[in-house]
This record gives C-alpha cells, structure tokens and sequence, in this order.
C-alpha cells in the first residue's frame, strides 16, 4: 500500500527547519526524552523547551514515519506474531506485535485483552493496513491466534511453535527495556507513528 508523504510546513515556527528537524531525528533515533532532546539542544547553544519538543513531535512525527515506511522494501508474506504485557497507569495492557520474516515491523497495535475478539481486532488492522494475504502466520501457543486465524484467514498456513516465534518476541525487546509505566499518550505514540521504532518513553 502506497503512503503518501508531504513535506513537513515549518512556516510560523521561531526556530529553522534544520533544528527542528535535529530535534526530531534525536528524539526518534535513539529513544530519548523530550527532556534530554531539550539538554542536549542546549549544549549546542539552542534553548527550547522539552514542551516545545512535543510539540514538534506531535506536528511532524507522523511525516517522519511516512517518510520511513515510503523508504521500506516491499513487506514479506510470512507474519510473526507475538504479545508482551505493558502496565499503562497502573492497569495491564498488550502490546499486539507483528512483523515479517525480514525483520520489518508491520504493524503494533495496544489492547486490554488477548483473547479471540482481540487476536480479530488485531489480524483486521494488520490486512486494512497492508493490502494483502500473507502465506504463512507464525506465532506462540495462544490459543486466541488460532480462533480468529479459522475466522479471519482460514486459508493460511498457521505454525504454532515458541521456538519458531523467536523474530516477533525479539522485536518487543525495545520495549521492554525502555520502561515501564507508560502514561496514556504512549498510546497515541504507537498506534500513530508505528513507522517510528523504538517506541519513546514518556515524560516522568
């Protein structure tokens, strides 16, 4: 599926296209807080505020990530699927996972369960997104994959197996790592900047 990619507007804003555009490309490569983006401009004699850094995140961020996914090879048709477990305000939440058999994460999606509905939920994003049929399905033994795998895509080839499923848990490792709890917004994050990977943080 085409993605269709404007350039960003910078008009109205103080500061130039060229430090915006830094302040984007540091908080979305290497996974840092609107805070360490504002340290950081203000060693090299730029003063911002981390608000000011959301803010720009939040105006240009889904450009980047159309950017990116423009960018990207042509998806594989074999799906990895995993979820990992995520405490958003106190409560557990799944973060839903799937990418391709070259590594190429193909879509995220946050639910409060893991049960059938959410496995339809989530087989129903990933084919409105990409436009296409996979050829083969790989995930865990969680037995919501394989009733909704019957309903969704009965003609696919489902394997089964943990160890076969390596590729998608691996996947999840940035989240793990970059701490937990996540505040509501990280919700607005991942369902629309999933071209952008790692997933940030919030502010603490």
């Amino acid at each position: 599926m085409k993605t269709t990619t404007t350039a960003p507007d910078y008009r109205g804003y103080r500061f130039p296209p060229e430090i915006i555009s830094h302040a984007l490309w540091l908080y979305f490569r290497f996974s840092l807080s609107f805070r360490d983006v504002e340290e950081l401009l203000a060693q090299r004699g730029i003063v911002v505020t981390y608000e000011t850094v959301r803010q720009w995140c939040l105006k240009f961020g889904q450009t980047y990530a159309n950017e990116l996914q423009r960018r990207r090879p042509r998806y594989g048709d074999k799906w990895h699927l995993d979820e990992v477990y995520l405490k958003i305000n106190g409560k557990t939440h799944y973060l839903w996972r799937a990418v391709d058999q070259d590594g190429n994460v193909l879509d995220i999606l946050v639910q409060s369960r893991r049960n059938k509905h959410a496995a339809k939920r989530f087989f129903r994003k990933l084919l409105k997104r990409l436009q296409y049929v996979p050829r083969v399905i790989i995930t865990d033994k969680l037995k919501s994959y394989g009733a909704a795998k019957r309903e969704i895509l009965p003609g696919v080839e489902h394997r089964q197996h943990k160890g076969l499923n390596n590729r998608a848990e691996n996947s999840h490792q940035p989240t793990r790592l970059q701490g937990i709890p996540w505040r509501l917004h990280s919700n607005y994050y991942m369902s629309h900047f999933h071209g952008l990977w790692p997933v940030h943080t919030s502010e603490q």
